[in-house]
């Protein structure tokens, strides 16, 4: 790892223990409670979708006709991730992204798709994503997630969203959920086997592959520029904060939960 790297890892470690060590994990304790965490997780899986496409959109030649955009190593490792990200396989080796299989997975616990369904077709239907994000009904906590991240891709610097990408989704997905992949691999195994493998599968793509290769790509769009660095290094801590929020908005649903049993 390159020194800008390292000194980015070394800086956001007190906030990576924070959410590693959040009380969260071990509040879920029941189907009921996992629900929860899912009904509110969704939208961080959804809304890391559009940082990456955001990436690629920016990074590669998306437009007809084609020509020649950007850095060919950059090219490479963007659309590796896309390709993973968008069509990774199911259990039985169905094509679909993240966040369909994640979807089918709320479906198979139980967990309500209601409001995330209602979002996507505001969306379909061509309504800007804040009006979008206004009018639906999901919980507090994500809105305020989901906001911070489109606030991010409307500043249009690539170099932050890459590093939030990496050091705010990616390199920290694996830290967050092994401790709940042990916990629930042999709980409800017929409503959590989706579950469970999406954990288990963003644990292995994402956490090994892809966080290296969005790591490299962090480098190369921020090269040697000491301001970019900086500059990533703050959107990278905004935007574990704003991931420390969403646990204790989840944390705080489950504790209400919990009281009222």
């Amino acid at each position: 790892m390159n020194e800008h790297l390292d000194r980015l890892s070394n800086q956001i470690e007190p906030l990576r223990q924070q959410l590693t060590t959040h009380p969260l994990y071990t509040s879920v304790n029941t189907l009921d409670d996992l629900r929860i965490f899912m009904e509110s997780h969704v939208w961080a899986v959804w809304d890391f979708m559009s940082l990456l496409k955001e990436l690629q959109r920016n990074l590669t030649c998306v437009d007809v006709p084609w020509r020649p955009v950007g850095n060919p190593e950059t090219r490479y490792l963007i659309n590796e991730i896309v390709a993973g990200e968008e069509s990774d396989v199911d259990p039985e080796g169905r094509r679909m992204s993240h966040f369909e299989l994640y979807r089918q997975a709320m479906q198979e616990a139980g967990a309500s798709t209601d409001q995330i369904d209602e979002l996507i077709d505001r969306l379909i239907q061509g309504s800007p994503v804040q009006d979008a994000l206004i009018k639906s009904t999901l919980p507090e906590g994500s809105r305020r997630f989901v906001s911070y991240t489109f606030d991010l891709i409307g500043k249009g610097q690539l170099h932050d969203v890459a590093a939030v990408f990496t050091f705010g989704r990616e390199d920290l997905i694996p830290d967050m959920f092994i401790a709940l992949v042990r916990q629930l691999r042999d709980q409800s195994p017929e409503q959590l086997r989706l579950f469970t493998y999406y954990l288990e599968r963003h644990i292995e793509v994402d956490g090994d592959h892809h966080s290296h290769l969005a790591k490299a790509m962090t480098a190369e769009l921020c090269g040697q520029d000491s301001q970019k660095w900086e500059s990533a290094t703050l959107a990278v801590e905004a935007a574990l904060q704003a991931r420390i929020a969403l646990w204790d908005s989840v944390y705080a649903q489950i504790q209400q939960q919990t009281a009222l049993a």
